[in-house]
């Protein structure tokens, strides 16, 4: 059975929720070894146990933001394949030269939303003239780390896009990762919370506000790449299954974006 390995999000302290992940090595030895951005959570998830199931190999995830997962790569930690939430974290990694030349391939794309607490809500048009200030009546507005992770890269984007950035700027909790953000809106620590469609959905105990215009950041897309000085062979296998149609399937239902 696979591994995965990822932060809980704990209650905000100050306005930088840090420290939720320092090392996103796997629990113990396995066939495989991933490094996803956090956001891929339930759907990797279930493509991974697709893919022990046929194999009958086992694999170990490590979940984080994107950031935190190229920055280990590159300081040696053992993985085999790396899945970000954004290109330019796979650059890094391939700039150091640590990619396996041929198999980077763009897999996936997502959209940003507003969430708040509740299963339910009416939703609303996020335009220029949204007052985003006011309706976080003085609570905050949960995102990733805006100047590391994806998530909050293209969060930062949107909102500064649309000039509602400088009138919640001082407003913004930052986590460590996506998922780390949608469990502080989840639990109901933040009113608010800019996070990918697909963590929306999810996660039942939020609703999405309202939908980003697409043109107020840049693409969301996800690369994903074997790792040169990894297991190769098995990564390719899964490489090749994660591509396939059971894992679009999976990526479908829950909301991504898949790229041919």
């Amino acid at each position: 059975m696979f591994h995965s390995v990822f932060p809980s999000a704990r209650g905000i302290s100050g306005w930088i929720v840090a420290g939720l992940l320092t090392l996103a090595g796997p629990v113990q030895a396995a066939d495989l070894t991933i490094f996803a951005a956090a956001s891929l959570r339930t759907a990797l998830d279930s493509v991974v146990e697709e893919w022990e199931s046929t194999t009958g190999l086992d694999a170990a995830v490590s979940y984080a933001g994107s950031s935190a997962l190229a920055r280990q790569i590159a300081e040696g930690a053992p993985a085999d394949i790396f899945i970000s939430a954004n290109v330019g974290w796979m650059d890094h990694v391939a700039a150091l030269g640590l990619v396996k030349q041929g198999t980077r391939v763009d897999i996936l794309s997502s959209s940003l939303v507003l969430i708040a607490p509740g299963a339910e809500g009416t939703p609303i048009p996020i335009t220029q003239g949204l007052n985003l200030a006011g309706m976080l009546d003085g609570g905050k507005l949960a995102m990733a780390l805006v100047d590391a992770v994806p998530a909050g890269i293209y969060g930062k984007a949107a909102l500064t896009g649309l000039g509602l950035w400088d009138s919640v700027a001082e407003q913004v909790a930052q986590a460590d990762n996506a998922r780390a953000a949608l469990a502080l809106v989840a639990t109901g620590e933040a009113p608010l919370g800019v996070v990918y469609a697909t963590d929306a959905n999810a996660e039942p105990r939020v609703h999405v506000v309202g939908t980003f215009p697409a043109e107020s950041y840049p693409p969301i897309i996800y690369p994903a790449a074997i790792i040169a000085d990894g297991n190769v062979a098995t990564a390719t296998e899964f490489m090749t299954m994660l591509r396939g149609d059971i894992a679009d399937e999976i990526f479908a239902a829950e909301g991504f974006t898949v790229l041919e």
